[in-house]
């Protein structure tokens, strides 16, 4: 169903209050000692709180209402009114204060260590639908390193972590064994984290397998495809990925870390390997765009900030990243062919524009999961559901698309970006003939 014209509601309820006389735009009947203890933690950057005060909101005019707030994303904050109504509102149109005070109730989300965020009511410790979307990821745990063999004859180097094998041909110094056994486990810890069944990734004799290449075309060899920075061979169960892609630089015989360098790849690809295989059914539009989503997440030692990351990834997307550390470089003006073609296209056509279709794959991505509906990605949950349940895939896109045509979605898709600072236009739908 599609989502209601935001804020007609809200619009009148500002308009209906007096302006007020006092100049502090929290000060309409509410004491200073009171404003001070309005605290509000989230358990979630995007997710419900409950039992919170009723409070003063201003509008960009200077008008007020009285309301609860309920919840917020990048865009929009819902508030409930006093007669019941939960309305969203942009947060633009509020005023300064206001939007501070939900910028610092988002930012207050509680964070979890790793031991939290891996508990759900799947005994294997994945996070199921019903799971609230984590603020932050945290592997706070020993990452179980070991080094199994080092041959440089064989040019055979086997490091283990708790939950991977990764095989080199060329030794890796030991900040770099640990720093990539803790983004290994951390990438798995934020995948598991997520409440959409992550739950794929078959290992071999215990571990999942990791394999580094020193030269592109050793890389190349072993099955990487061209012009890619790395890859998952489902058949292989393995993901690839030569160490020029990844944040290292050569010393003497071996590869240490160099914080300059971006490190991306790798937790894109492993994003790919714990995605079910059901899931590839949807497309390259969503299997890539999760992948983009977890990858460019602000990631630091083991620590991804999940809460407000869409501005990160919306930078990668639009511009270079940060720090000039790699981005589709789309621009905020971005035109695509129509919806139904970009989602239902196969995948060897989705990546003949590879910078278009994985920044639009992100795109759509962030709206199902943050913006579509009530902001809850349920539509989308429904749609992952099904595929994993091994229904047809046009019945699970029409869970997806909850009775709406793909035109009426475009707009939907292009009005909520538009709130967001990127024009996302579609172009005409292939005449039937």
């Amino acid at each position: 169903m599609p989502m209601p014209p935001l804020n007609s509601v809200i619009h009148r309820a500002f308009e209906n209050q007096a302006p007020k006389a006092c100049t502090d735009p929290l000060m309409g009947g509410l004491g200073k000692s009171r404003l001070g203890i309005m605290l509000l933690v989230f358990a979630c950057w995007s997710g419900r709180a409950h039992g919170l005060d009723v409070r003063v909101w201003n509008d960009s005019q200077g008008r007020a209402i009285h309301a609860t707030m309920i919840r917020a994303d990048t865009g929009n904050v819902t508030l409930k009114l006093n007669d019941g109504r939960e309305v969203p509102y942009p947060l633009a149109k509020l005023s300064e204060a206001d939007r501070s005070y939900v910028e610092t109730a988002r930012g207050q989300s509680t964070d979890r260590a790793s031991s939290t965020q891996a508990k759900s009511d799947d005994p294997s410790g994945v996070a199921t639908f019903e799971s609230e979307w984590p603020g932050l990821v945290r592997f706070a745990e020993d990452p179980e390193i070991a080094t199994l063999e080092e041959d440089a004859g064989k040019k055979r180097f086997v490091y283990e972590s708790a939950n991977y094998r990764y095989l080199c041909d060329v030794r890796l110094s030991q900040s770099v064994v640990k720093g990539f056994a803790v983004m290994f486990e951390a990438t798995r810890l934020y995948c598991r984290s997520l409440p959409l069944c992550l739950n794929g990734g078959d290992k071999t004799d215990g571990k999942l397998q990791i394999l580094l290449f020193e030269k592109q075309e050793d890389y190349a060899s072993a099955g990487g495809p061209d012009g890619t920075a790395g890859v998952f061979i489902s058949q292989k169960h393995a993901v690839l990925v030569p160490l020029t892609s990844l944040g290292v630089r050569p010393v003497g015989n071996g590869y240490m870390l160099d914080r300059d360098k971006s490190s991306k790849t790798l937790p894109h690809e492993l994003a790919h390997q714990l995605t079910p295989i059901p899931y590839f059914k949807s497309g390259g539009w969503f299997t890539e765009g999760l992948a983009e989503y977890i990858g460019n997440t602000p990631y630091r030692a083991g620590t991804y900030t999940v809460r407000n990351n869409q501005r990160a990834l919306v930078e990668y997307v639009t511009g270079y990243g940060s720090k000039q550390m790699g981005g589709r470089a789309l621009g905020k003006k971005i035109s695509l062919m129509d919806l139904k073609s970009f989602m239902l296209q196969e995948y060897s056509s989705f990546t003949s524009d590879p910078q278009r279709s994985y920044g639009c794959g992100l795109l759509l991505t962030i709206y199902f999961l943050h913006m579509d509906g009530e902001g809850d990605g349920a539509r989308i949950k429904k749609f992952l559901k099904s595929l994993a349940a091994g229904k047809p895939t046009e019945e699970s896109f029409a869970l997806l698309l909850d009775g709406r045509t793909y035109e009426q979605l475009e707009k939907e898709i292009t009005k909520a970006w538009s709130k967001n600072g990127v024009d996302l236009s579609f172009g005409k739908a292939p005449s039937k003939s």
